[in-house]
Order: C-alpha cells, then structure tokens, then sequence
C-alpha cells in the first residue's frame, strides 16, 4: 500500500469538497472515499487504486444511515449497514428483493462492515483489472487493451460489452435496485439531485474507466423504491460456484403484480451476465398481459440474453443466465403476497 493522508469528513460539505478532486475517472482518481472499506482498502493493498488521499465519511452515518418504510415506499440511507437492512422487518416483508440479495452478498463479517452506497460502488472483480502485473486493462491503464479477451474468462460478463472491456459488474444489491426501479438522491458541490439507479452506472463505451455518473464531490445519500404489490412479489435468486461467499455467475431480481395468471407489471434484473447492473427490459415486454407459464418465461428469457457476446470460456453464460431467470420468474409467481391497504 502506497503513502495517503487521511482525513475525517465533519459534514456532507467538507466531503464533498474534498471530493471535488476525484476527477471523472474513478481508477486514477487521487482522493477516494471511505465507509466500510471493504472494497477499497483491499484494491489498496493490490496496488490497483493508489489515492493520494482518503476521506473517512463515517462521521455522517447518523443522518445518513436511516431505514424509513411507510404507506409512499422505502427509504434506505447510503450509510445503512448491508446486514441491518437485510433484517429490517419492512424490508423484509414489503420488499424481499432487497432483503435477499443482502443476505446472499459476501460474508456476515463484510455484511456487517460494509455500506449501502459502497456496496453499489463496488468493482468488478476481474483478475486482471485486480493484478496490476498484466498491463493489458483499459478500466486500469486506458488504451492499453482488454487482456481478459484472449484470456481466461469464464466469470466474464456477456451483456453490454464491447471490446474495450468486458468486465462483469460483481454486486446483488445493485440488480435487486435496478428491478424495482429505485431513485438514487446524491449531494455534492452543486447541491441535490435524485436520478434512477439505472442511469448511475455507466456503459461501457470504450471508456470502462469511467464507471458511473457521479460528478467530483458527489455523495450517495439515500435510495428511494415506490411501495407495490409488485415489490411485495420479488425475489432475488442467485447462482454461484459454492454455496456461501461467493459472487454469482448467473443470478435474477423478479418483481411482478400478477391478475391471478396474468403478468400486469414485470421487472427483471440481471447479475453475474452484464458489465452494469442490468435491466432486461425485452423479456418484460414478452410478460406483460400474457399468462405467466413455463413457455412465456422462456420465452422472456430468451429475450433478456438474446444480445449476448461470448468469449470462449463464458460461452456458458446465457444458457445458465436463460435457466435462472424461468426459475425466478416461476418461483415469483407461487410466492404468497398478503394484500397491503395503504399500498
């Protein structure tokens, strides 16, 4: 780990400007931001990010790290631990999405160290962006190559690649956020805003290493999700090589308002495929007003991986991606949902 200096923030203002040296790109960028650490530090210790400052935003965890559930939706503070609102009971029952893919995410330790708006920010888990001996990474060094193309990539994403990477967006809470079309609130030097989650990551574009919208000095403060009888019907369903600790090669966010065998509303997230967390607007199009059966959920799958590129050792990829999605969606439609009043 290289030389830092370290610095508490007192307040959102002091973060954000001592944020505003960031820069666009976030793998060079020279001040970074610290909650649970639980990313950032390991990328220190491999040499991958070398900021010349850190900001420690714990101090502001009080305001910002709220669980608020009422009749409008949730309310998550960017500062919220992953384990508590993994057990929150109004997470829990109103929105098991967000619950499950919590719970399924690292280890208890890490769930209870790291943070919401970390846990989003997360990077990818590439081999080689994470080894800075292969110089062949444009997320790292850009321009300098893809080496994962020609390499060994069975863990690779097949969704929103292009040549300049294809890097696989490694979180679950992400997928969960971008299925129930959760709203993001940031604060930074030019004040507030709130956008949807989905416009936080970037496309790859061939400039993987700009990862995400965020302006210099802008802070993830809250995440917002609409109540709903669709939010009530969701799961996160999560393939991966072990049972425990491990990140998904495949995995679903499902969230559906049925009319008994009728799909009125559909939204699909997918992990473990994309180089983003990804909508998979085409295979909701498939369901929405037709029965929910095996062949329309096939039908749908087909649909969500019907853009995927392959690369040798991931040609594995959207056929495990098409199977777990018709089980999630099947899974979603015998799941009990009591009838909410204030909903």
């Amino acid at each position: 780990m290289r030389p830092f200096t370290y610095e508490r923030a007192a307040d959102l203002a002091q973060a954000s400007r001592l944020g505003l040296e960031t820069g666009q790109g976030q793998t060079d960028a020279r001040v970074q931001f610290l909650a649970g650490g639980t990313t950032l530090i390991d990328l220190m210790k491999l040499d991958v990010l070398r900021p010349e400052r850190v900001v420690d935003i714990t101090p502001l965890r009080s305001p910002y790290a709220t669980i608020e559930a009422g009749p409008n939706g949730l309310r998550l503070g960017a500062l919220a631990k992953m384990s508590t609102v993994a057990e929150h009971p109004a997470v829990l029952a109103d929105y098991p999405a967000i619950s499950q893919s919590l719970q399924l995410a690292a280890s208890a330790q890490l769930r209870n160290m790291a943070t919401l708006g970390g846990n989003v920010l997360q990077r990818t888990r590439c081999p080689y962006y994470r080894d800075p001996s292969w110089m062949a990474c444009n997320k790292r060094t850009p321009g300098s190559g893809c080496a994962a193309i020609a390499g060994f990539n069975r863990n690779h994403a097949v969704l929103g690649v292009d040549r300049s990477c294809i890097s696989q967006y490694p979180g679950d809470f992400g997928v969960a956020l971008v299925a129930l079309d959760a709203q993001i609130e940031l604060s930074g030097p030019q004040g507030q805003r709130r956008i949807a989650f989905a416009s936080l990551h970037r496309p790859v574009e061939g400039q993987p290493h700009i990862e995400t919208t965020l302006m210099p000095g802008e802070v993830i403060t809250a995440f917002q999700v609409t109540a709903g009888g669709w939010a009530r019907r969701s799961l996160y369903l999560k393939v991966r090589d072990r049972a425990s600790y491990e990140f998904a090669i495949a995995s679903a966010a499902v969230a559906l308002e049925m009319d008994g065998e009728i799909v009125r509303q559909a939204r699909i997230g997918l992990g473990g495929m994309a180089y983003r967390p990804w909508r998979a607007h085409e295979a909701e199009a498939v369901l929405t007003g037709k029965p929910l059966t095996e062949a329309s959920a096939e039908a749908a799958a087909a649909a969500a991986l019907g853009g995927a590129v392959t690369h040798g050792n991931n040609a594995y990829k959207p056929e495990l991606g098409r199977r777990t999605l018709v089980r999630a969606l099947m899974q979603a439609k015998t799941m009990p949902v009591a009838t909410r009043k204030d909903c």
